[in-house]
């Protein structure tokens, strides 16, 4: 099987979807003629021409409204924003008006859009290009938000995501747009709202997504060797919708939770996770669930501080071993 960069899974998942449905187009900063400012669009423009890979000023406001208004006249608009922290430009687009378009029209206006792009902390950006902002994207009924790890998780879900009817909210990671994985050529699809179980266990549930996945993975190998604890690491890959039902029976086998996220702890996922979790499986758990988050405080631009703000594998193995002990 082919070993691809996260980047190189998700130009091609484009590729394959602007080749396949002549309605995919895909605009942005700097998407044509410079490749995308981390080159995940590199070569479209050449082969799929200014019609199809559409540069944009710099409005994200302006251009989303404008691939907003193009999915509902039967165009699959895919949206790159530099930064996901650059969506409050547009909040009023993606969230008062693709979320509720559909409803609204009493299901006669479909927005078939995607907006995707990086949203994490730990390249020293600053407190205004380094916002996570899953759980408020979540909260607006009428999109999806999902969140791949993975090379083979981002092609997939993104070409499901391309191919979905509502608008979907794609969170990357500048991190991970080295990593490399096996990536298969053909034609595949991962369903969105429907989690993985990326190690199996049987002594502690960990419950995360993103680059806490491979964070956290991480940290169960080492958990295994060095203390013979079994940790099981349940990849959401998608936050709405949300495959519940692949946690619960995961804590119903090791009745021991802790949820990993690269997000502010106040209002986050994690939060919504814990609750849904002891509202339906409160007598399974041995111990109070617990959360690791990023420290609740502005992103810090000194390198050294920010990866200790960040969920990191130390801090994710003694946070393991504290649900453990």
């Amino acid at each position: 099987m082919p070993i691809l960069q996260y980047r190189e899974a998700i130009r091609q998942a484009l590729a394959e979807e602007l080749a396949r449905d002549p309605n995919v187009v895909v605009m942005g900063e700097e998407v044509g003629q410079f490749n995308g400012a981390y080159k995940v669009t590199e070569g479209l423009l050449d082969k799929f021409g200014p019609k199809r890979i559409v540069d944009t000023p710099i409005s994200e406001a302006g251009f989303v409204g404008l691939g907003i208004g193009a999915s509902m006249l039967g165009i699959r608009p895919v949206i790159e924003l530099m930064f996901w922290s650059f969506y409050s430009v547009a909040f009023d687009q993606i969230l008062n008006n693709a979320a509720n378009v559909r409803y609204m029209s009493g299901g006669q206006i479909n927005c078939p859009i995607v907006i995707r792009g990086p949203a994490n902390g730990g390249t020293n950006v600053g407190a205004t290009h380094s916002h996570t902002p899953e759980n408020i994207l979540a909260s607006h009924p009428g999109v999806k938000v999902v969140v791949p790890a993975t090379p083979y998780d981002a092609k997939g879900l993104l070409k499901s995501s391309i191919r979905d009817n509502d608008p979907v909210m794609f969170l990357e990671n500048t991190i991970l747009y080295g990593d490399k994985g096996e990536v298969p050529d053909d034609d595949y699809l991962i369903p969105l709202g429907k989690a993985d179980t990326k190690r199996e266990g049987t002594d502690l549930t960990i419950v995360t997504y993103g680059r806490a996945a491979i964070l956290s993975l991480a940290a169960a190998g080492v958990l295994q060797q060095e203390h013979g604890f079994s940790a099981e690491v349940v990849d959401l890959r998608s936050i709405r919708p949300l495959d519940m039902d692949a946690v619960l029976a995961s804590v119903r086998k090791t009745h021991r939770v802790l949820i990993v996220e690269e997000q502010k702890p106040f209002c986050g996922v994690g939060a919504q996770l814990a609750y849904m979790i002891q509202a339906e499986a409160f007598d399974e758990l041995d111990a109070p669930i617990a959360r690791l988050s990023t420290i609740d405080a502005p992103a810090i631009y000194s390198p050294p501080v920010e990866a200790e703000q960040l969920p990191n594998q130390q801090g994710i193995l003694k946070a393991a071993l504290g649900v453990l002990a």
